[in-house]
């Protein structure tokens, strides 16, 4: 289970890092539309119909890897204050009954909107460039596979916490420019040398 577990991990950071480049083109795509539209008065038929593709494929792709980093959003208030067993136990039944489910009709939907729009070579109707985008419908199927294979590996981190009691610790993440800041700011307040450590079990006066 952990080999397994390390692979869906690894598999799913490389496409959430690798797709995270798409912001670097979205916001020069914006970029030029904006210098172009309100200095030359020349918008491009493209720029809308490409920013939201990208930013459509970037979150079905980045849903795998967010998962595997634990980040999505869950109303946790009272379930922090279970056992572990019990957290897991619960997210398995969970993953079963509705996870997986939705992931295979993601799926099978997806592949069923690809395989028409690229037997039809469909292009956008929306935009005079007649952009495809039957390579973006393709990015439903690729995310549901990837979305499965992570919950496999979390189905597994489940049953490790039903029998340990120990959540496995999620694969590394970026971290926020803040969290960073906060760190390296608590770090120097440590090396200061007028720091004093507080005693065990109180504060400092």
């Amino acid at each position: 289970m952990l080999r397994y577990i390390d692979f869906a991990d690894r598999l799913s950071g490389w496409f959430g890092k690798s797709f995270g480049w798409l912001v670097m083109l979205m916001t020069i795509g914006m970029s030029y539309e904006v210098i172009v539209r309100y200095l030359f008065n020349s918008p491009t038929p493209w720029a809308y119909e490409l920013s939201y593709m990208m930013y459509g494929t970037l979150f079905m792709v980045g849903g795998a890897y967010t998962l595997s980093r634990g980040g999505h959003v869950r109303g946790d208030f009272v379930y922090r204050l279970w056992p572990v067993r019990v957290q897991g136990a619960l997210d398995l039944v969970l993953y079963i009954l509705f996870f997986f489910p939705g992931i295979t009709a993601l799926i099978f939907a997806g592949w069923k909107y690809a395989s028409r729009s690229i037997g039809y070579g469909e292009v956008s109707s929306s935009s005079p460039a007649g952009i495809p985008i039957y390579q973006f419908k393709t990015i439903l199927v690729l995310a549901g596979v990837l979305l499965f294979l992570q919950g496999i590996a979390q189905v597994f981190r489940c049953i490790i916490a039903i029998r340990t009691g120990v959540w496995l610790e999620p694969a590394p993440d970026v971290q926020e420019t803040e969290v960073l800041l906060a760190q390296e700011h608590g770090e120097e307040i440590l090396h200061h040398p007028d720091h004093i450590d507080p005693p065990q079990g109180g504060a400092v006066r």
